[in-house]
């Protein structure tokens, strides 16, 4: 009886999609573009301005202006010798360092509405 309980539930588990994807295993690259804010270890600044092109990202951060790229799947470097990984949503980028940005304001997709006013 157990056994089967644990097969329904497993193959209802699987049927929904309801697995979780781990940073790293995706095989496309989100749109990162948005503005994000600082959550933890800001230094300050809490918004930070995102514009990306392929693999590159242009970053602004309290008018300071910065890049980082995408060298893998998951994982972003930058040019202020801090390294991290970003969320399969691409809703969160958390550093080494241990600052934490979460999107707050994506930058919408050429000729889709905007919804944040």
């Amino acid at each position: 009886m157990t056994k089967t309980i644990f097969l329904v539930a497993a193959a209802m588990f699987a049927a929904t999609g309801a697995c979780a994807q781990s940073v790293g295993s995706q095989t496309w690259v989100p749109d990162l573009s948005g503005v994000y804010r600082c959550v933890h270890k800001c230094g300050g600044i809490r918004l930070v301005h995102v514009q990306q092109s392929n693999r590159e990202l242009a970053v602004s951060e309290g008018g300071q202006a910065a890049t980082a790229w995408i060298g893998w799947s998951g994982h972003i470097s930058t040019s202020w010798n801090d390294s991290g990984v970003y969320s399969p949503s691409g809703n969160t980028i958390q550093f080494v360092s241990g600052t934490v940005w979460v999107l707050v304001h994506p930058t919408p997709v050429s000729g889709e509405r905007e919804w944040f006013n």
